[in-house]
């Protein structure tokens, strides 16, 4: 009876608050930010204290419930059974197509609610059950060994920031006040390996770096996507660890970027403080230094330690106090700290988790993302002219190079092996073998029977090989990174043989070899472009994945993925991993060792960019392009900005804009594609942003203009543009 007064004093709290005075979105959302202030106000320090760590105990006086904050929902509901599982997010950023991110993200934000309602009628409450979701990864993926890449958006400041926008948007859903999930950018800051490292590392960037790469997709997401939730990393910056930075989550992320939301450690990271970096000598002062200097939530158990600090005077209650607001004002926002009937996301649906709109999605966006990297003419396959199809490598089986790392568990998961069975029509012979298994060295002289007239053959990376720290069992030496780009030698072996059987079988009914790769991060691609006759990059496609692949080899579909990220000739061209400094990495910074270029991708069309040129003032690029082909495409039309004036330690060219242009067979199309507001400005040697001094050139291109780009014959033209 108690319990149920409160609910209706509160909600009657609240809709006072919901006046005529309070008309705009801020307004109201500041009236749930005093409510929070209201609950915080009548509680006692030994009930405050619990609910700053992750596994928030509740207050059962208040009627306020046991939460967890931890939840993931990088690629769909993690952790949690049941859930659709979409492409990992360097996948998703291939498709260059933030659009459909925001629906996907949208649909991860669907079945979270459904989920964690049907677990609150059950009275469940446990970790991953949650609506506070720790996604998206906008990391900037600055070196290809790194074993987490796979769940960034690549190594681009200005992609990463338009698609991990999107997600957000998306995930945390349309309405101005409430949330139907929160979404969460992590790792603030400057972290992108070594894993091994992370607990003492120190990333000491040049200012330039910091602001022109490290920062940018934070200040996005905080200005330009609402992001609810920021996750301070594990290494340190500056010397100082980045979850008890001052400079970083005061001074840059809730004075410069305005960030209103709450501020979470990742997992252990507090403790890390004194265990890792050696910056305090206690649990007591560590908890007291981050939240002195801006962190309200714990993921950990150091926190436990806040009333001895508290007792001797490191920390004040007026702290714990703004930290609690923080997260509660969030728990309000998503309708959940107290019944809240304004929150329109309490019902969502059910029908819609793992529903056919959802796994639509999946299957239209792992078409999207993968990539084809080579093809001598074998492709689209004509079932018409084939009589039969080998699919052989263990991988074309395996629902582990599906899924990445946190992934849900999908009921409707379709194997590269089935799909194409599902696909093929009745008439048409199909074989499959294994031929190597994850970690089986083969023998460059076992022998391999080959009789059809295609193979498609699967070979790459696993969460076996790559990962987070721990989780990668044939990465254990360097806690998930790669040592190396190589592909496993294994593998490269079956592919040898292969390519000989092939080569030995009639002139009259030569066999052509289709490779697949799988993985989340670049590979040496030599030898595998030398025995192949089509090459095409898949990541970690999802549940759908195993449908979307035959609908683009065989020509239902055309290739419109995009890479993401720089693939080197090999890891010998790379400076030191702990590097930090830009300098040689990514397209931006990296002169030679390119072997195949950011936004580099090939299609069935041939797609030729006529002209370029800046209108509206600078804010939009027009673009007309051709296509000399049978084919329709989507083309990825790109932007760069290229400031020959701006001297040493400036990048070499920026993405500044991009569009999936439709380009009709033998027609033309023109694109307007809109420059924000960054595109003709630089960042000084002291971090300052400041307006190019002359003449930019601007390019259009279908992948980041450089020399290795003209050698593959990428299209390209350009056209000078001065800011007035």
């Amino acid at each position: 009876m108690k319990k149920t007064t409160l609910a209706v004093m509160a909600a009657a709290a609240v809709s006072a608050c919901f006046g005529a005075d309070a008309s705009d979105a801020e307004a109201k959302i500041e009236a749930l930010r005093s409510r929070a202030r209201e609950i915080v106000s009548k509680m006692t320090l030994d009930e405050k204290l619990p609910e700053l760590l992750s596994w928030a105990p509740g207050v059962p006086r208040l009627g306020i419930p046991h939460y967890d904050w931890w939840s993931e929902g990088l690629h769909g509901v993690a952790r949690n059974g049941k859930a659709t599982v979409f492409p990992e997010p360097i996948g998703m950023a291939a498709s260059f197509d933030p659009e459909l991110v925001k629906e996907i993200a949208s649909a991860i934000g669907d079945e979270g609610r459904i989920k964690y309602e049907a677990a609150k009628a059950k009275d469940r409450h446990g970790t991953c059950i949650g609506l506070t979701f720790w996604s998206p990864n906008i990391n900037i993926f600055r070196d290809p060994r790194w074993g987490r890449g796979m769940e960034t958006w690549g190594e681009d400041p200005y992609l990463t920031s338009r698609m991990g926008t999107a997600f957000v948007r998306g995930i945390q859903g349309d309405d101005p006040v409430y949330l139907k999930a929160a979404a969460c950018a992590k790792h603030y800051a400057v972290h992108s390996g070594p894993e091994g490292q992370r607990h003492t590392f120190d990333a000491h960037p040049s200012k330039r770096d910091l602001w022109e790469t490290y920062l940018p997709a934070f200040r996005a997401l905080v200005q330009d996507g609402k992001v609810e939730a920021v996750m301070s990393a594990y290494n340190r910056v500056y010397g100082e660890s980045a979850t008890s930075s001052e400079f970083l989550l005061r001074d840059v992320l809730r004075k410069q970027f305005g960030f209103k939301g709450h501020i979470v450690s990742d997992c252990g990271a507090v403790g890390d403080i004194h265990n890792g970096h050696a910056l305090e000598k206690t649990p007591e002062a560590a908890s007291a230094r981050a939240l002195k200097h801006g962190l309200d939530l714990e993921c950990g158990s150091t926190f436990g330690s806040l009333k001895k600090a508290i007792a001797e005077g490191l920390v004040d209650e007026k702290t714990i106090d703004e930290a609690l607001v923080h997260a509660y004002t969030t728990r309000l926002r998503l309708g959940i700290l107290e019944k809240d009937p304004r929150c329109p996301y309490g019902k969502t649906d059910p029908s819609l988790l793992c529903s056919q709109k959802h796994v639509a999605l999946a299957r239209k966006m792992a078409a999207e993302s993968m990539v084809l990297m080579k093809n001598n003419g074998v492709l689209p396959l004509d079932e018409s002219k084939t009589t039969s199809y080998s699919l052989v490598g263990a991988l074309a089986t395996d629902a582990f190079a599906l899924m990445g790392n946190y992934y849900g568990m999908s009921p409707k998961l379709v194997t590269y092996l089935s799909g194409f069975a599902d696909y093929v029509e009745p008439g048409t012979g199909m074989h499959y073998w294994p031929g190597y298994y994850q970690g089986m060295p083969a023998s460059e002289a076992a022998g391999v029977w080959v009789e059809d007239d295609v193979v498609i053959a699967f070979i790459g990376n696993t969460g076996i090989f790559e990962g987070e720290e721990g989780d990668a069992v044939a990465a254990a030496a360097t806690q998930g990174d790669r040592s190396s780009l190589k592909l496993p030698a294994g593998q490269l072996a079956f592919l040898r043989n292969v390519r000989r059987a092939a080569d030995n079988r009639s002139k009259e009914h030569p066999t052509k070899i289709v490779t697949v790769i799988t993985g989340g991060s670049p590979v040496e691609l030599d030898e595998v472009m030398e025995m192949s006759d089509a090459v095409v990059l898949v990541w970690y496609a999802g549940e759908e994945g195993g449908r979307a692949l035959p609908e683009l080899l065989f020509g239902k579909r055309n290739f419109c993925g995009r890479l993401p990220i720089t693939f080197p000739t090999s890891a010998d061209v790379l400076p030191a991993f702990t590097d930090y400094s830009m300098d040689g990495r990514t397209y931006r910074y990296q002169k030679d060792g390119i072997a195949y270029p950011f936004g580099y991708g090939l299609s069935y069309s041939k797609v030729s960019y006529e002209s370029v040129e800046v209108v509206s003032g600078g804010r939009k690029a027009k673009v007309i392009l051709s296509n000399d082909s049978d084919r329709d495409a989507v083309e990825v039309a790109q932007i760069y900005v290229e400031t020959p004036n701006s001297g040493k330690g400036s990048p070499l060219v920026s993405l500044r804009g991009f569009a999936r242009v439709a380009v009709p067979a033998h027609a033309k199309a023109t694109a307007e594609i809109d420059l924000d507001s960054y595109a003709f400005t630089e960042i000084a040697e002291d971090g300052s942003v400041r307006k190019v001094d002359g003449e930019c050139r601007v390019w259009a291109a279908a992948a980041a203009p450089c020399a290795r780009s003209r050698e593959l014959g990428v299209s390209m033209c350009s056209t000078t543009f001065a800011k007035k």
